[in-house]
């Protein structure tokens, strides 16, 4: 575990939703990551144990905004969407990584949620 009570706190409830949440090839799971700056969503297959899609706030298509971080998250989520979409991905299984939902976690769902994902 980290040395750091915030960041323990979290990955001791990221390893309790993870013992529910499991994606598989037809629905696989959104994990999100949030770091200070930046948000990162990835669809990945637990059969496999890999990437189907990915999307984030450093991808070129927003190097130019400047916008706040919450639009920037529903933004990456519709970006998300269109890639999923694109691979033949519709139903999804939303892993928060044990970040609370509000704020930037819940805009990047409510923004693939727009983008056409069913969770």
């Amino acid at each position: 575990m980290a040395t750091n009570s915030k960041t323990n706190r979290r990955l001791k409830i990221k390893y309790r939703v993870r013992k529910r949440v499991f994606g598989s090839d037809e629905k696989p799971r959104l994990s999100v990551f949030r770091s200070n700056k930046q948000i990162y969503a990835q669809l990945i297959s637990d059969n496999k144990g890999a990437t189907l899609v990915s999307a984030s706030s450093r991808e070129k298509v927003f190097a130019d905004k400047k916008v706040p971080k919450s639009e920037m998250a529903k933004e990456v989520g519709k970006l998300l969407a269109d890639k999923a979409r694109e691979a033949g991905i519709e139903t999804i299984v939303f892993d928060r990584n044990g970040y609370l939902y509000h704020g930037r976690v819940k805009s990047l769902a409510e923004g693939a949620r727009e983008g056409g994902l069913k969770f």
